[in-house]
């Protein structure tokens, strides 16, 4: 009976011996059985089988594995795989079983401990140097079945061999934007290398976008639906421990470009026509921008209209506007991918926008005297075109009329010393601008002012000392005040201290009894020492007072000279070109010493001022040009001693000219100009150059660079077949200083080579003393038109070429033979 049923299914033949044949059963199933014993008597008891048996066919051991392999040795191991056998018996494989043998053994062992079903085994814990071979057999429910066929003796150690790559791809791609690309490849080595992808120097992550497919003998990198920042240097490494090896490739993923930048800015608008500019896109999508497209529209009109689809400039003249009408600048950027979204302006409405200037702001006025006053503004909007005067306005307060200050133009400069003011008299200023097209507004009138000088005190008399001295009396010295706060000075106070002492006293009792700059205290006792100092007096009162820097021992002596310096000596004196240079310095000895004055141990120009006074001396040039500078010495002498300063004068000028100005790699729109710097550069560096260029057929010299630095330039946007000339300045803090021009014009042509030689010489007659020469052009004219063949001959055996002529065709009969 079938195990899943209770009833039984007798069997349709009887059988006399102890075994049966049951046919028609379904293979799957599982049956029960049972047998019975008959004779003549009757049937006995049956007898059941204990368990179901399943109906299938007969089971036998496995066969042998196939295809047994070493994939990878080193010192202390062994991988191996293997395929499964061709029958596996009827029955699963349950496990494999993998054997070694140490060769010089004669056993194997066993090597898998566990039961296993991979076909792929790392033997580990190997001895470097030892030699083994290997077998592996399968097992079923049955059994183990045969082994497989040994391997090769294998000796453990390392294999090394370094990396190899073999690239399908070149240095450089390039993609669309939205396209996949692979780059694959195929490397080797032992052991097994690493693979590492990088881009740009970063390490290449796999995302939903990238992927990265490596086996043991095969590389991929793989970007799907491709972006512009796809786009860069990748490099693929295969490194193990002998070495390395690199790929590289330079992938450009490219698109049309992204807008241009906005926003678009009308450089200049008339009634009938725009300039405009933008800037190039952020993204040129890989290529270079080929073009721009740029439209126009009238506001009131829904249609676009071209104006240029071939200029490669960001800046275009929009033409053809009717006055009045509002319009719209539209721009797209192209490359050879496809042209970008547009850039859309404001609207701008066409019209002339320039104006007269406005009014300048109220000024303001500053450093009032008795007939002047200095007017200060700030500059106003000028009108879109630029301001080329101001015209500065006075009138007194209760007065009703404006008058200009002055009939020169005031430019660039914003402010303005008025004169000729009336002392006393209460003022009041306005400024106005003008440009090209106009007059603008005045500002409005500044705060009156009363033209009168402004009175303070003095500064302190200057340098006070003492020059002379006797057993009782002390001459006193000193220079006026280097301040008079504006007010006369009425004259001087001078007080004495007893050194020791705390109360000063007065020499003299008003400072009109000392109106000059000397004085002389008397009444003091011999021996004693004292201090002195020295007040200014004028209607605003007294000024500090200037002491006199050292005591003074009351009584009659000889002192060797001694120098104070002013400040107009101290170690280095600059001096403006033109200004006055003065030097100056207080002498002190008795006797008075005698004065010397020279310049580079010679006498002083004769043009130099001396004056020697009682008390000092002082030299003066006026108009100082550079050749004034130099190191000036004064010595003082008499018998008790001399004593020598000296202090180095520096005339402060515009530069020289630049030297050796020199043009070369002449083109026909460009050459390139080298000079060196000025001889004298003024005692100031030199700031920058200026460069300038003039066409022959012109009276107008051209600035082409006004701020360089360097002593070099090249000279672009020349035209072709013009005749220029050239000239650098060089300009410091003070000036700029006379050109350098070049000696002659300069013609923008590219540069012309000679011509190549000619071809196919022969003679087509001969005579005793002449001969026929005929030849064909050469195969380059050198940038220029042939102007003539030079024939030359030479006498068999001799060294050195005879001139005979230069001829424009192309023959020539050489004769005096």
């Amino acid at each position: 009976r079938e195990s899943d049923h209770r009833a039984w299914t007798p069997v349709t033949y009887t059988v006399t011996r102890q075994n049966a044949t049951i046919q028609g059963l379904i293979q799957g199933k599982a049956y029960f059985f049972r047998i019975a014993a008959e004779n003549i008597i009757g049937m006995g008891p049956f007898t059941e089988t204990t368990k179901e048996i399943l109906i299938r066919d007969p089971i036998t051991v496995p066969d042998r594995p196939e295809d047994l392999e070493v994939k990878a040795v080193t010192k202390n191991s062994v991988t191996l795989t293997w395929n499964p056998p061709k029958y596996n018996g009827g029955s699963d494989i349950t496990m494999y079983v993998l054997e070694s043998r140490l060769i010089g053994k004669d056993k194997f062992h066993k090597v898998t401990k566990e039961k296993m079903l991979d076909r792929k085994f790392t033997v580990e814990g190997l001895k470097e140097g030892d030699t083994y071979e290997y077998r592996v057999s399968a097992c079923n429910i049955v059994g183990q079945g045969k082994p497989s066929f040994c391997t090769k003796p294998i000796t453990c150690k390392d294999e090394i061999a370094p990396p190899t790559l073999d690239l399908d791809f070149r240095d450089k791609l390039i993609v669309r934007v939205g396209e996949a690309f692979s780059l694959t490849g195929r490397y080797s080595g032992k052991p097994a290398p690493k693979v590492t992808w990088l881009k740009d120097d970063t390490v290449v992550k796999e995302d939903d976008r990238i992927k990265i497919k490596t086996t043991p003998a095969t590389l991929c990198l793989g970007i799907l639906k491709s972006v512009r920042e796809d786009t860069g240097k990748y490099c693929v490494t295969v490194e193990n421990s002998t070495g390395s090896r690199k790929g590289f490739c330079q992938v450009n993923v490219v698109d049309r470009p992204s807008p241009p930048v906005g926003p678009v800015i009308f450089d200049e608008v008339f009634k009938d026509h725009m300039v405009v500019s933008w800037k190039p896109p952020l993204d040129d999508g890989g290529s270079e921008i080929t073009n721009y497209i740029i439209e126009k529209k009238d506001t009131h009109k829904d249609l676009w209209m071209p104006v240029t689809s071939s200029t490669v400039k960001t800046t275009c003249k929009i033409p053809k506007l009717l006055e009045g009408r509002e319009y719209q600048i539209r721009i797209y950027a192209e490359n050879l991918y496809g042209i970008s979204d547009p850039l859309i302006s404001d609207e701008m409405k066409a019209k002339d926008r320039f104006r007269v200037p406005d009014a300048p702001e109220q000024p303001i006025i500053k450093d009032v005297t008795k007939d002047s006053a200095v007017v200060v503004w700030n500059k106003p909007y000028d009108g879109g075109k630029p301001i080329t005067n101001y015209i500065v306005e006075k009138k007194e307060t209760m007065a009703t009329r404006w008058v200009k200050a002055t009939k020169d133009p005031i430019f660039p400069g914003t402010k303005f010393k008025v004169p000729d003011l009336l002392e006393g008299c209460q003022y009041e200023f306005r400024v106005s601008a003008e440009n090209e097209i106009g007059v603008g507004d005045p500002s409005p009138p500044s705060k009156p002012i009363f033209a009168r000088d402004p009175i303070a005190k003095p500064s302190p008399p200057v340098n006070p000392e003492a020059i002379d001295k006797t057993k009782n009396s002390v001459d006193l010295s000193w220079q006026p005040p280097r301040h008079d706060g504006n007010g006369k000075i009425i004259g001087y106070l001078i007080e004495y201290q007893k050194v020791g002492d705390e109360e000063w006293k007065q020499a003299n009792l008003t400072a009109d009894s000392c109106p000059e700059t000397h004085y002389k205290v008397t009444g003091l006792t011999e021996g004693l020492t004292y201090k002195f100092r020295v007040k200014a007096v004028n209607a605003a009162g007294e000024s500090d007072p200037a002491h006199v820097p050292d005591p003074v021992e009351v009584k009659d002596r000889l002192e060797p000279p001694e120098l104070i310096l002013d400040a107009n000596m101290a170690r280095e004196q600059h001096v403006k070109a033109g200004d006055t240079l003065r030097l100056s310095a207080v002498i002190k000895g008795v006797p008075f010493p005698k004065v010397t004055w020279k310049k580079e141990d010679h006498e002083v120009s004769p043009k130099a001022d001396i004056e020697v006074t009682g008390i000092g001396s002082k030299l003066e040039i006026r108009n100082t040009v550079h050749e004034d500078g130099g190191m000036y010495s004064l010595t003082v002498e008499n018998p008790a001693g001399s004593k020598t300063v000296s202090v180095k004068v520096v005339v402060l000028d515009k530069p020289g000219p630049p030297r050796n100005l020199n043009v070369s790699d002449v083109r026909s729109d460009s050459c390139y100009l080298t000079w060196m710097e000025p001889e004298d550069d003024g005692g100031s560096v030199i700031t920058n150059y200026v460069v300038e260029r003039k066409d022959v057929a012109s009276a107008q010299w051209v600035a082409i660079s006004s701020s360089s630095k360097k002593r070099s330039h090249m000279a672009k946007y020349l035209m072709e077949g013009t005749q220029y000339l050239f000239r650098v300045a060089a300009e410091n803090q003070y000036g700029r200083g006379p050109y350098v021009e070049t000696l002659k014009p300069i013609k923008a042509i590219d540069p012309l080579h000679p011509p190549g030689p000619p071809k196919n010489l022969h003679h087509v007659d001969v005579d005793k003393t002449e001969v026929s020469l005929v030849w064909n052009r050469p195969d380059r004219d050198g940038g220029a038109e042939i102007t003539g063949y030079l024939v030359e001959y030479q006498e068999d055996g001799a060294d050195e070429w005879t001139k005979f002529q230069t001829v424009p065709m192309l023959d020539c009969v050489v004769t005096g033979l």
